[in-house]
């Protein structure tokens, strides 16, 4: 079975929550027979320098951007022939160029699609946008929502939720081996243990402003992991609000990641917008055995951390509110572990790598069933 990814962006250009996602998931189908590539659109300054091994990408050139869709010339051009050798392409929404492309492909070959997330800030292209969109999502033989929380409150996913199925986002444990001894001595001797942490881009959507806020007064020791376009502002603000145990370390490889999560007290998520469709940083939370503190979205964070169970979930937007908790669990040693432990267990029953797998396989399998036969040529092999 070929199967050809399609997003905006993909290693090396980006390190985000969907680049994170189709890593796994092509890691985990491959080892099933799937025979994956990703099709994404090339910056002129990758950002990752620690490229996974055994991907098979192809990048191609970037004509422009707007409102933080890249197009390409290059994609629209060769698209229908590149596409051709493929069983199924296998789009990752939101992307409004994908929903070009996908009319662009062999009239009868089928697509499934990944509903990441509502399309949130940019209200008044997405009306421009919508007629588009509903004939991109109609065309779809399938459309996966990662989460029953993002089904639920999904307008869009709602009027096609009898083509929709539920499949969460899943981690291979295989990929965050235990944390080098040296890299634990270091990062030890650097910060100390107990800390809470955050890690992710650092965008509008992720509510730092809110976790600085709330730490206000209690200036609680926190790690902040991530590069991102409000990173300065947030520094000006731990610097305002006089901070003197917020560390920002910027973008860190894996395995630095992985120490820090092995020394922190809890995994941190203050995201307060819909733009946060899942939270992958809490599955690596979870999977280090770490208490998690989320917000109520009404998407996939809060299918990840259920409040009192695996952590605690606060409103959004709610300095007083998240303070409160940080207290709480910076007070409580019996808390901590019971809700770490819990957590650890419900991510090894519904949030591995194998179980995405396992659904992504069987969606592809049903697709299939009912699709033409296609050509057995691979015309990437030539590229």
């Amino acid at each position: 079975m070929r199967v050809l990814h399609v997003y905006k962006r993909f290693y090396p250009d980006r390190y985000g929550g969907v680049e994170r996602m189709l890593h796994q998931l092509v890691a985990s189908t491959e080892r099933c027979g799937v025979r994956n590539t990703v099709l994404s659109i090339a910056m002129a300054d990758p950002l990752v320098e620690d490229m996974p091994a055994g991907l098979r990408t192809l990048r191609l050139r970037q004509s422009f951007e707007i409102a933080s869709t890249p197009f390409s010339l290059e994609a629209a051009l060769r698209f229908r022939h590149l596409s051709r050798g493929f069983d199924l392409l296998h789009f990752h929404y939101p992307w409004p160029f994908g929903d070009l492309l996908a009319l662009l492909r062999p009239a009868r070959l089928p697509y499934v699609v990944t509903y990441h997330s509502d399309i949130v800030r940019q209200k008044r292209l997405e009306s421009l946008y919508a007629p588009l969109r509903r004939g991109f999502l109609a065309g779809a033989a399938s459309i996966v929502a990662t989460s029953a929380n993002y089904l639920a409150t999904s307008s869009t996913l709602q009027a096609l939720r009898h083509k929709t199925r539920v499949i969460p986002i899943g981690l291979d444990p295989a990929h965050y081996p235990p944390p080098e001894s040296a890299r634990l001595t270091h990062w030890r001797a650097r910060l100390g243990s107990g800390f809470f942490l955050f890690v992710g881009v650092l965008r509008y959507y992720k509510g730092l402003h809110i976790l600085l806020q709330a730490n206000a007064g209690l200036d609680l020791p926190l790690v902040i992991v991530g590069a991102g376009p409000v990173e300065a502002d947030l520094k000006r603000q731990a610097a305002a609000l006089q901070l003197q145990n917020t560390v920002f370390l910027g973008a860190l490889p894996e395995a630095d990641k992985a120490a820090l999560l092995h020394l922190s007290r809890a995994l941190v998520f203050p995201s307060h917008l819909r733009s946060e469709a899942f939270g992958i940083s809490l599955l690596e939370g979870a999977l280090f055995g770490k208490p998690l503190v989320s917000s109520e979205l009404g998407t996939g964070s809060s299918y990840i951390n259920l409040d009192g169970i695996t952590g605690i979930v606060v409103p959004p937007s709610d300095p007083a509110a998240l303070k409160a908790a940080l207290l709480r669990l910076a007070t409580d040693d019996r808390l901590c572990a019971r809700l770490g432990k819990q957590a650890r267990e419900r991510f090894m029953r519904r949030f591995t790598a194998e179980r995405m797998s396992d659904g992504y396989l069987a969606l592809y399998r049903s697709v299939l069933q009912d699709a033409p036969d296609q050509p057995a040529a691979d015309p990437l092999e030539a590229t």
